[in-house]
């Protein structure tokens, strides 16, 4: 019973908070604005207290909290449960995004201070977490879909919430389309699931049982297909395109979807079905691949944008990839440590630009923005230390997660995707910094309005644990016992290297890095070279990647929707409704005549009508006879 309460108020808790702000939103009721902060505060931050104590008892009595909550579909054989299961895998994850999450609202307080539609952002808000809670709690991959599909429908809100603005619109819709596009896949490979195994129960277990049942080439094709919704997610290549658009939302939705909940679901949601992919091998490998061209795609795009939130964007394009060439070769414990990592500093970055796009009159391109760093000071101290942990500069958090993924990769023997993985990472530690000094290292001063306190007090928490995360998996080399990948247990597959071999990999990696930034400071540190850079070229357009989509995919289907309309839909369907409907009219018309109102044509009707009945009679006798 004790589980059942808790879980069901860590999922319910934000929904109920999203209830109530939205009733009070749409209502003639005109409240303070303390009231939907004190409303969205609580909601999320009594699924915050609650995680953290599920995740506690999790880590240290490896205890798994279960709620039945009540039977969704009941037919023949075959029953969907409503049923919620923290286990080592959900717990860790709820460990990060509630937190997180919360730390995000009391931001979001200052950041939308007095917007007019302040009570309808914190509804979305609280509905959007409301929907993860139940993908990751979810006990059974259908309910999975179920908050699968809600973050998707959420994030379209957030993401143009803006709508006034047309971009801010097309935006929300480009995201809301790319990802269905990957949610087909995901919802092809469960039918496929269910017509496999079977009826029965449809959970995790029941299907991971079964798994040997299933010939390898059906495994494959269902493999690949549950990644195909992972990447419309996570926005890996091909399904990445909506991602740099979606900075159209208020830089909290940034923070918030880039940091620790959407675009982390591809990435649990492939970790979650771990022991499909140790079977489909190829599909895993696949998966390495893809990480490491979506890595290094977006890190290369990076070093031509100027708008401060989409070089973030493509940040954690990239460091996704990172996390999902960690799940290719099988190491999957150390995939989600980097996302544990990454929750942190990234949520710490996209809140910095959020709070120097407010300070600055919400100017987000860097080239504006030169010389802020003694207007200010603090959030330049923060901005810093989670450049260098994105970096990978030790002792910070993505220092001990990076270093574990670039030795997994390497330990896994494909050389070409640890290559690859290093010019990301390389690349990584250049784009920040040169984000870092523009903004911060100019001969130029700007003053700026100073940022509320509470945009500032998450952040400085956010900081400390950009700093500290790495303890909850420090490697052995180091004298540390691998706690985090012990508690998720996962079917990761053994891959050694040496320390020795390690030593050697994390220090060349290190050396190259401040290497990196020692050239970018000399390129941009109190220099005007960005104003030299081409800001029209190749790269800088993201490969003209947009432009070829709208060519071969977009128009494409514009002309075909226009054929159907006029030629299906008008001649065909709209004709034929339409010539039924003249048919109708014409026989009314007819018959009209004979409802005149005139008693004699009625008798005569009649008499017609009873001779006919005689007539029929007589015949069917002659016929007896």
């Amino acid at each position: 019973m004790g589980d059942t309460i808790l879980l069901t108020i860590l999922l319910l808790s934000p929904l109920l908070s999203a209830t109530l702000i939205f009733l009070i939103n749409i209502s003639f009721i005109h409240v303070k604005q303390y009231i939907y902060t004190f409303l969205a505060l609580a909601g999320s931050g009594m699924s915050a207290v609650i995680a953290l104590y599920v995740s506690y008892y999790s880590y240290f009595e490896n205890k798994i909290f279960v709620s039945h909550l009540f039977t969704w579909l009941d037919v023949s054989h075959f029953s969907v449960e409503v049923a919620l299961k923290a286990d080592a895998l959900s717990s860790f994850m709820i460990l990060f995004v509630a937190p997180v999450s919360f730390l995000i609202h009391v931001y979001a307080t200052g950041y939308m201070d007095k917007d007019k539609s302040y009570g309808r952002f914190f509804a979305y808000f609280n509905l959007f977490i409301f929907f993860m809670f139940l993908l990751v709690l979810a006990d059974n991959p259908i309910i999975m879909f179920v908050g699968w599909e809600g973050v998707g429908l959420t994030s379209y809100s957030l993401i143009g919430f803006y709508f006034e603005e047309i971009k801010n619109t097309y935006a929300g819709n480009k995201a809301f389309i790319v990802n269905r596009v990957g949610d087909f896949g995901f919802l092809s490979a469960l039918m496929l699931l269910f017509v496999l195994i079977g009826s029965g129960g449809f959970s995790f277990e029941a299907i991971f049982s079964n798994l040997t049942q299933i010939d390898t080439p059906m495994l494959t094709l269902i493999a690949f297909l549950l990644f195909v919704g992972a990447m419309g997610k996570s926005a890996q290549i091909p399904l990445f395109v909506w991602l740099p658009d979606a900075m159209a939302g208020p830089t909290p939705v940034s923070a918030l979807i880039h940091a620790a909940t959407m675009v982390t679901a591809g990435v649990y949601m492939v970790a979650r079905f771990a022991p499909l992919y140790n079977i489909a091998v190829d599909v895993s490998l696949f998966i390495a691949y893809i990480g490491a061209f979506s890595a290094l795609f977006a890190a290369v795009v990076a070093t031509r944008q100027y708008d401060i939130k989409k070089i973030l964007a493509y940040s954690t394009m990239s460091q996704l990839g990172f996390m999902f060439m960690a799940l290719g070769v099988g190491a999957y414990s150390t995939a989600l440590f980097h996302m544990f990592t990454h929750a942190f500093f990234k949520a710490l970055l996209f809140m910095g630009a959020g709070a120097i796009i407010v300070a600055f009159h919400h100017k987000q391109d860097i080239r504006e923005l030169r010389g802020i760093r003694k207007a200010v000071p603090t959030i330049f101290v923060m901005m810093l230390i989670a450049t260098l942990t994105i970096s990978a500069i030790p002792p910070l958090s993505a220092f001990f997660s990076k270093d574990a993924i670039m030795s997994a990769l390497y330990a896994s023997g494909h050389i070409d995707i640890f290559l690859m993985a290093l010019a990301a990472s390389l690349l990584t530690a250049f784009y920040m910094f040169r984000m870092l000094f523009v903004l911060f290292f100019s001969k130029t001063y700007q003053e700026g309005a100073r940022s509320s306190k509470t945009m500032i007090y998450p952040m400085a928490v956010l900081t400390f644990l950009s700093i500290v995360a790495g303890v909850l998996n420090f490697p052995e080399i180091f004298g540390g016992n691998l706690n985090m990948s012990h508690w998720l247990d996962l079917a990761d597959k053994h891959i050694e290297l040496s320390h020795g071999s390690e030593l050697v990999l994390m220090s060349v990696n290190t050396l190259l890095i401040i290497g990196v930034i020692y050239y970018a400071y000399k390129r941009y540190a109190y220099t005007d070279m960005i104003e030299h850079e081409n800001d029209a070229g190749f790269v800088a357009n993201k490969f003209y990647i947009d432009e070829i989509y709208n060519v071969l995919i977009v128009k494409p289907l514009n002309v075909l929707s226009e054929f159907f309309d006029k030629k299906i839909s008008h001649f065909l369907i709209d004709n034929s409704i339409n010539n039924l409907a003249f048919s109708y009219a014409k026989f009314g018309k007819l018959f009209s005549y004979f409802e005149n109102g005139s008693v004699r044509f009625y008798s005569l009707y009649i008499l017609f009508g009873v001779v006919s009945v005689f007539i029929y009679l007589y015949w069917l006798l002659r016929a007896a006879l």
